[in-house]
């Protein structure tokens, strides 16, 4: 068999259907948010598509920016149908569908419904694969801006664990290429007052679930503890499984605890009045938008605790809008004392990196011993789903890994009939863990987003990071110690508890019960 996969007949077969597609489509290519890095544009020039070719009818349909997180653009929508299988086969929402025959045929959830009155959970993975712009994430660039250009205000900036592994591929770095030192440097280029590091959140984090499943272990109650550091998960928990809200670790994620004690110690040492403080959270995960919105992570006096959340891909724009030469920048450190992070917060950002930073923690506690080793490559997963049992002196620990909520729904569904116990268990909502989040940038044109490759490129720059540390354990953090010294008091203790765990609840769509 002779197969012929160019010709100038299959050229212009494919040149004609690009034609029938873009004669549907907006003409705002110069102010689109995909321009320069959208698959429609691409082909079109690959092509040679140089004229619209096609008049009569075209499609005007309203926005949904309804979410907190996300914006749907049915307008831009060419029908690929990818949003809805990572929705469905990756994630096990369901939320996307096609509406509609024909001509007035829209991707959209049941009924076209808006995106916040639908079970979407806010993770960002329509975004990742959608060809053009017909998801994007909602835009709190113009927030940041005007908070840098307010004299009254102080404005600190955090940065998640993944941010550091990707945000250099939006400045031509191969994938997989640490650059903590350069980004660093260019927020402070960009007029932030303070830079800190979301890892010291990440450290803290480790503490408090680890008494927490000490705790746990030791009474038997509510086996197995679930992470809860991935808003995505927690969604879909509220969602679709509320009846593992008490397994649930009660910890605030990383992002939210660090945003607490700006607001709250930070403000007490630099006797800075928390109302003028503005935290900037960067996140690699369009669901981070969702969470600092929900009405447990407010203030005593009416504001969120973390004012803004930018998405890699925007902290890259905004970067490159002040000019910042990003790939010549000298390295810089972040700001003590929330600036201090061990090895263990920097594997936060990829799958099981949560489960291995609270061994680490968890071996020392129980048997009061250090760590022979610091490498668990047993929960070391990108493939989606791992199980593993774990000896910690006479106790055999079963423990669990999944990232992809469709992953999560084998260990549920398992943990649910009583096949099998577990101990803790950890979950990502993003496909590699935050590496791979809605928000992350958009990968080189010889990847996919769901490339494993590309996971595996940005899951090795944190460990890395981590290996390149002294410093590799959350409870020898000092700026932890100090912290618990001088502010929280203990692991667990009452005002921990006050300003660093929160709660659940179900969340079911507008008019169900």
């Amino acid at each position: 068999m002779r197969v012929r996969t160019s010709s100038p007949t299959l050229r212009r077969l494919r040149r004609d259907i690009i034609e029938l597609i873009l004669d549907n489509h907006p003409k705002d290519c110069q102010t689109c948010e995909r321009n320069n890095s959208c698959e429609l544009q691409r082909l079109s020039y690959e092509l040679g598509v140089r004229d619209r070719l096609f008049e009569g009818e075209r499609k005007q349909l309203p926005i949904d920016a309804s979410s907190p997180a996300l914006i749907r653009n049915p307008e831009k929508c060419i029908l690929c149908g990818r949003c809805i299988r990572v929705c469905s086969e990756v994630q096990g929402v369901h939320n996307l569908s096609q509406q509609g025959r024909g001509f007035k045929m829209v991707v959209a959830p049941a009924h076209e419904k808006d995106m916040v009155d639908s079970v979407c959970i806010q993770c960002g993975q329509c975004i990742n694969v959608c060809p053009t712009a017909a998801f994007v994430e909602q835009n709190e660039t113009d927030a940041v801006f005007e908070a840098l250009s307010n004299p009254d205000l102080h404005v600190v900036v955090q940065t998640a664990p993944s941010i550091r592994a990707a945000i250099g591929e939006g400045f031509g770095f191969e994938p997989g290429t640490p650059a903590t030192g350069k980004m660093v440097a260019a927020l402070r280029l960009m007029g932030f007052h303070k830079v800190f590091d979301t890892n010291l959140g990440a450290d803290l984090t480790i503490i408090e679930e680890a008494h927490e499943f000490l705790h746990r272990l030791q009474t038997g109650e509510r086996l197995p503890l679930i992470t809860s550091c991935s808003p995505g998960w927690i969604n879909f928990m509220e969602r679709f499984y509320p009846e593992l809200i008490p397994h649930a670790s009660t910890c605030r994620s990383p992002m939210s605890m660090l945003s607490v004690l700006l607001k709250t110690y930070y403000a007490e040492k630099q006797g800075i009045d928390p109302r003028k403080i503005f935290v900037v959270a960067v996140m690699p995960c369009t669901a981070k938008k969702f969470e600092a919105r929900r009405p447990e992570h407010y203030t005593e006096f009416g504001k969120p605790y973390t004012d803004a959340v930018l998405t890699t891909r925007e902290m890259i724009w905004m970067m490159k809008c002040f000019g910042i030469d990003f790939q010549d920048q000298a390295e810089g450190d972040f700001d003590a004392p929330l600036g201090i992070s061990s090895g263990a917060g920097d594997i936060f950002g990829t799958t099981g990196g949560v489960m291995e930073a609270a061994l680490r923690t968890a071996y020392e506690k129980v048997t009061g011993q250090p760590c022979p080793k610091l490498e668990f490559p047993q929960v070391r997963a990108v493939e989606g789903l791992r199980e593993v049992s774990l000896a910690i002196n006479d106790t055999m620990l079963n423990l669990a890994v999944a990232n992809g909520l469709n992953n999560a729904k084998i260990l549920f569904e398992k943990m649910l009939s009583g096949d099998k116990q577990y101990h803790m268990i950890e979950i990502m909502a993003c496909p590699g863990g935050c590496i791979g989040g809605g928000g992350q940038p958009y990968p080189p044109k010889n990847m996919h987003v769901l490339d494993p490759e590309l996971t595996r490129l940005r899951a090795q720059a944190l460990y890395t990071i981590d290996s390149g540390k002294t410093l590799r354990k959350s409870h020898e953090n000092p700026a932890i110690l100090q912290l618990y010294k001088e502010f929280l008091g203990s692991p667990n203790s009452p005002k921990a508890h006050e300003l660093l765990h929160t709660h659940y609840q179900p969340r079911l769509p507008k008019g169900v019960k």
